[in-house]
This record gives C-alpha cells, sequence and structure tokens, in this order.
C-alpha cells in the first residue's frame, strides 16, 4: 500500500545520473547501507534538536544555559535549511514536494528561527520546532516498519466509513445530553450554555472527570451515571472496530497465499496449502514439490 499523494508525492529525480541522482537516492530512498547511514544521523539531529527545544522551554534551565540552546538552535537550522534546499533542487517537481506533508514539515524545521530574527515578538513562534519529531516517520515508513505501517493504514482506510458513522453517533449524544443538562441543571450550577454543557458531556463520556463542572441535582446526577456507562462503551467501539478490520486484513492475506496444488497430499488428499508451504496443515504429511510450489 503506497502512502496517500498528500503524504509522500510519487517524487522523481531530476536527471536520472550525476550527483543530484545520488542524493535523490540518499535523501529519499531508505535501503542500502549508505542511504540507512544518512537516515541514522538525520534522526540523531532531529531527536536532538528536539530534546533542545524541550529542555529549553524550562525556565531554570533557559536562563543557566540559553545561550548554549541558542547557538544549538541555529547550528540545526542551518542544517536543516541547507538539507530542504538540497531536497527541492534534486527533484524534479520541487513546488509538489514543497506543498506535499513532509515537505511542510520540513519547512516549518527551519521557518520558526528566521521569523524570530525579523519578527518582533514571534519567539513564542519557536514551540513548531517540536514538530520535528514528526520527520521520523518519514525514516520509519520506508524502512522495517513500512510493512506493519501499511497495514495499519490500510484497516484505518478500509474501516473509515464506521469510525466516521461513530464519531458522528457520540457526536449526536454530545449534543443531546449538553442541551438535558443545560436544562436540567442551569446557569447556576455552572451549565451556561449548551456548548458549556456539551463540554461537560465529552469530558464525562471520557470519563476524565476534571471536576469544574459538577450536577447538584438528583436528576443531573442520574443523567451522569448514565453517560459514564455510555462512555465505556464507547471507548471500546472504536478499538474493536479496528481490530476487528486488522483480523479480517490478516484472514484475507492468508486466504490470498493459498494456492490449489496440482498435487494433494499423500496421506489426507488436502490440495489446498500455503504458498511456502512443506508439510501438509492439515495431517502434517511432508509435501511434494511440486504441491508446495
Amino acid at each position: 500500500m503506497s502512502p496517500p499523494e498528500w503524504l509522500e508525492p510519487n517524487l522523481r529525480p531530476i536527471q536520472k545520473d550525476g550527483w543530484r541522482a545520488y542524493l535523490f537516492r540518499l535523501m529519499f530512498q531508505h535501503h542500502k547501507p549508505d542511504e540507512r547511514r544518512f537516515d541514522v544521523v538525520l534522526l540523531i539531529a532531529i531527536v536532538v534538536s528536539v530534546l533542545i527545544a524541550i529542555l529549553d522551554s524550562v525556565a531554570l534551565l533557559h536562563v543557566r544555559y540559553g545561550t548554549y540552546f541558542y547557538a544549538a538552535e541555529w547550528v540545526f537550522t542551518i542544517l536543516f535549511s541547507i538539507e530542504y534546499l538540497i531536497r527541492l533542487s534534486i527533484v524534479r517537481r520541487p513546488l509538489r514536494y514543497a506543498l506535499s506533508f513532509y515537505g511542510v514539515i520540513d519547512l516549518l524545521a527551519a521557518l520558526p528561527t528566521y521569523i524570530s530574527v525579523f519578527v518582533v515578538g514571534a519567539d513564542h513562534l519557536l514551540v513548531i520546532r517540536v514538530l520535528r519529531i514528526l520527520r521520523v516517520f518519514r525514516i520509519l515508513e520506508m524502512v522495517e516498519f513500512s510493512k506493519e505501517g501499511s497495514e495499519l493504514m490500510r484497516a484505518l482506510h478500509s474501516s473509515r466509513r464506521k469510525i466516521g458513522l461513530f464519531v458522528l453517533f457520540v457526536v449526536l449524544i454530545t449534543v443531546v445530553f449538553g442541551a438535558v443538562m443545560y436544562l436540567v441543571e442551569g446557569p447556576e450550577h455552572g451549565f451556561t450554555s449548551i456548548p458549556r454543557g456539551m463540554y461537560w458531556a465529552i469530558v464525562t463520556m471520557a470519563t476524565v472527570g476534571f471536576g469544574d463542572i459538577v450536577p447538584v441535582t438528583p436528576l443531573g446526577q442520574v443523567i451522569t451515571s448514565m453517560i459514564v456507562l455510555i462512555g465505556y462503551g464507547i471507548i471500546a467501539v472504536p478499538t474493536g472496530i479496528f481490530g476487528a478490520q486488522l483480523i479480517q486484513s490478516g484472514m484475507e492475506k492468508r486466504a490470498s497465499r493459498r494456492i490449489d496444488s496440482t498435487d494433494s497430499c499423500a496421506r489426507c488428499g488436502e490440495r489446498e496449502h500455503l504458498a511456502e508451504a512443506r508439510y501438509c496443515h492439515c495431517c502434517g504429511e511432508r509435501l511434494t514439490v511440486e504441491a508446495a510450489e
């Protein structure tokens, strides 16, 4: 299963050979040893830069090591900027890459630091640097985890209608219970509007219970008990839908690997076996070459 077009467009190198082709293979492919080494170096740079952004948000560390954090941030910003410009220069359609999901993330990896220099009061935008961690998925999706990731994405895509219907059902319940609690409790008990009641319904169904809005009337408490019980069931539904789709996908994949053997098992006569099977799945008899292949 290939990634969606908006996530990773079908990019092509600007030339078939030469240094641009080499850099394209190094940056956009993940199979050969040098490509994997580049991925490891990039992964380390991403993790260290995100760690610096996290530590810099701590006031005590910012006071003591703010200068070092600032210098390190500029080093990573320049490196990520060079990498981004190289990626743009080696693809055949730069705009297509720039507008893709990973292209936008690559741009956001460096842009906030430059904005903070030219725009006064834009220092708070530096928190966007944490989005660099999303670049890890580009590395993971094309190597060992690509098969597992494809299966998860395929299961999620197959169950999208069921999940969409479930989300619609949750929204309807939220609106209904929010309106009911607005009528039952009223503004004097914190339910000042229907949106406020909807917020209470979402928090209660999620079994979070912040406690900032609490029903006081007996009827309101009965309704709260009902929505808590509904919430426990709601939490399990998406997991069940997604899990069932994964099981079904696995069964379909296993069924697609079955073949109709020209020769049956010598002991029990079974004719259907997996393509790589060497023994009969019914009786354990060793299959002939013709039956196994």
